[in-house]
């Protein structure tokens, strides 16, 4: 067997980068195929349909539900505004009028000779998608939205929270062993995506957002912490529509471990660098990961001599990072891959691989057991 498949996490310092920025509802595209995008560049646009608001304008005149249409001042599809009478009707000979008011600004959607119901409709919603990326649009979706691509730095995480968000990378801690405290954290982090080491506490993640630093890449995040700044036990990882005032992407996993070396170098060689980073994180079907993409500068639309490497799984001199215990979050290469099926200490039998960390040392471990790392 020459290589085995696993799943990993792309850390590469140049590919090629395309998003889909689609609307939720049809609309109307703003840009055109070719153009060049910013971050902030608003692509599509729609609105959504406004509330709900039914008003029992039989129960409000007291009359039957079918003797309404009769009693409604507005019509179907009349404009209305809050507090404005819809409805009116005397009773007693005349000297008793009731009238029934709108609740809300909006249009009147139905009118019901059955339930004696007005249906208010509230104003449309504006809804604008943005280019997220810095880069070139490559593909229109008539009405829905398009795609735009860039050639850049990808780096992807194993969890966060937040959503997208974009500024210049500023590195705060001097090594992948370091922790990423309040400290270290001042007001010339304003409007920046910070990195970090091995952790950020509790109180980093809230000095960060009081000094109004966009985003946080870090090693590592204590469970609690994370607990402790949501404010809620987080039950399945999906995740990516908080709005706690920061983006934070752990890119090794939870509890203190140390950034991956290359993850580290190749944020620490863009700092200044404009980054792109979202949060959002699915660990069910349709798999979503956290991400930072740092785009190059430079026309895409040329033709580029990168070539990118088809994923042939794992062979001799993969990195790799193991992901269960004892050895969680260590990082190593693979050594050798035995073909035949190895009896585990549960009794079980499976696919081994034999990895070489860091230090020297080695280990047999479950292939299950580990990720790969992009080179």
């Amino acid at each position: 067997m020459t290589h085995a498949y696993t799943p990993g996490l792309r850390v590469t310092n140049k590919t090629k980068i395309t998003k889909n920025r689609i609307l939720p509802l049809k609309g109307d595209v703003v840009v055109s195929l070719g153009d060049k995008v910013t971050p902030d560049t608003v692509v599509a646009r729609t609105e959504l349909p406004g509330p709900v608001e039914p008003i029992n304008v039989a129960n409000i005149l007291g009359v039957p539900p079918e003797d309404v249409f009769e009693a409604m001042i507005k019509k179907e599809g009349e404009q209305v505004e809050q507090g404005e009478i819809i409805a009116k009707s005397k009773s007693f000979f005349g000297l008793f009028t009731s009238v029934a008011k709108a609740k809300i600004t909006g249009t009147i959607e139905n009118i019901s000779r059955i339930t004696g119901q007005v249906l208010l409709r509230g104003a449309p919603m504006p809804v604008e998608v943005r280019a997220y990326l810095e880069g070139e649009v490559t593909e229109v979706f008539e009405n829905e939205g398009v795609a735009v691509t860039t050639w850049g730095a990808f780096v992807q995480g194993i969890f966060g929270i937040g959503g997208e968000v974009h500024g210049p990378i500023k590195v705060i801690s001097s090594s992948v062993n370091d922790i990423l405290t309040e400290k270290e954290i001042d007001d010339s982090c304003k409007g920046c995506v910070l990195v970090g080491g091995a952790l950020v506490t509790a109180g980093g993640l809230h000095k960060a957002i009081s000094v109004g630093a966009v985003g946080i890449v870090v090693g590592g995040l204590d469970d609690k912490d994370l607990r402790d700044f949501l404010g809620y036990d987080l039950g399945v990882a999906i995740t990516g529509k908080e709005e706690k005032g920061i983006t934070l992407v752990v890119t090794e996993g939870f509890g203190e471990i140390m950034m991956a070396q290359k993850t580290f170098d190749l944020l620490k060689s863009k700092e200044g660098e404009m980054a792109c980073i979202n949060g959002a994180t699915q660990i069910r079907a349709g798999v979503i990961r956290p991400e930072v993409v740092i785009p190059l500068k430079g026309d895409i639309s040329k033709e580029d001599t990168i070539q990118l490497q088809e994923n042939v799984g794992l062979t001799i001199g993969s990195p790799i990072r193991v992901i269960r215990e004892p050895y969680f979050g260590k990082l190593g290469k693979v050594a050798s891959l035995p073909a035949p099926l190895q009896k585990l200490e549960s009794e079980s039998y499976a696919r081994v691989l034999e990895v070489e960390f860091a230090d020297g040392k080695k280990a047999i471990i479950p292939r299950a057991n580990v990720e790969a790392l992009e080179e």
